[in-house]
């Protein structure tokens, strides 16, 4: 699948490197064991497609839950799960020191945020454009104020994937994804609503989430919303924004 999805977006060697600046992945839940590690991909096939993205961009946005923390076997355990997560990992965890990755925490890999590795957002005047980039867990009023409730749910969620019950642990993380997910073009989901109120009211012309899974890119007046889907179980998605030319792209495998 990997190899496929390079393939169909190779054609971006051919540009100069100053023509797409900015690529944009999230929601990778690289996980510290086996059952509660929603990766789905081989390391090394993944670390040839940072290399693709080193090569054609000059920034990229890591857009949060890059690692899965809140499946310990604790359920405080979170700094630990993300050491162990890293330690499964090393090379990509690695790859992602590196100057030109911007590391933006989610909900899932929070920890990362407290430990001061990664904001909650950050915000770029970049090639004349105001960029606005958060995970966008910041819809969620549940996420935000009952944080221990739903993160005691996700912990839970992880011994029943342990459990063998995966099928189980899938229903309800769907439910909990139709949450924030866009129904239609005049009624937004829950995500995309409020990045364009958090771009209106930051008076961003780009505002970027992650959070549904769900690749999208669509104009409000004068806003423009992308999501940039997951890198999670075996897909490829990621954003192309090249602010200067005013070009702005998904790529996804889906």
């Amino acid at each position: 699948m990997l190899r496929v999805a390079c393939a169909g977006v190779m054609r971006l060697r051919q540009c100069r490197r100053n023509d797409v600046t900015i690529a944009v992945i999230s929601d990778l839940h690289l996980g510290a064991r086996a059952a509660t590690d929603l990766f789905g991909h081989d390391d090394g096939d993944f670390l040839k497609f940072l290399s693709f993205l080193e090569y054609n961009f000059e920034r990229i946005v890591l857009l949060g839950d890059i690692w899965e923390t809140l499946t310990s076997n604790s359920p405080r355990g979170h700094a630990d799960e993300l050491r162990l997560a890293r330690d499964r990992h090393p090379e990509i965890a690695q790859r992602f020191t590196r100057r030109m990755y911007t590391y933006v925490h989610g909900n899932h890999d929070w920890i990362a945020g407290e430990k001061g590795d990664a904001p909650s957002e950050v915000r770029w005047n970049y090639g004349g454009a105001r960029l606005i980039f958060a995970h966008g867990h910041q819809s969620d009023a549940m996420v935000m104020t009952q944080r221990c409730l739903t993160e005691t749910g996700i912990w839970l969620g992880g011994w029943i994937r342990r459990a063998g019950l995966k099928a189980a642990y899938d229903f309800f993380d769907r439910l909990d994804q139709k949450r924030g997910v866009y129904h239609d073009d005049e009624r937004p989901g829950a995500v995309e609503a409020w990045a364009i109120d958090e771009a209106r009211s930051q008076k961003a012309d780009v505002i970027v989430t992650g959070h549904t899974h769900i690749p999208r890119k669509v104009e409000h007046g004068a806003h423009l919303f992308m999501n940039s889907g997951s890198c999670a179980e075996g897909n490829i998605s990621f954003l192309a924004l090249d602010p200067k030319a005013g070009h702005y792209a998904v790529h996804n495998s889906y």
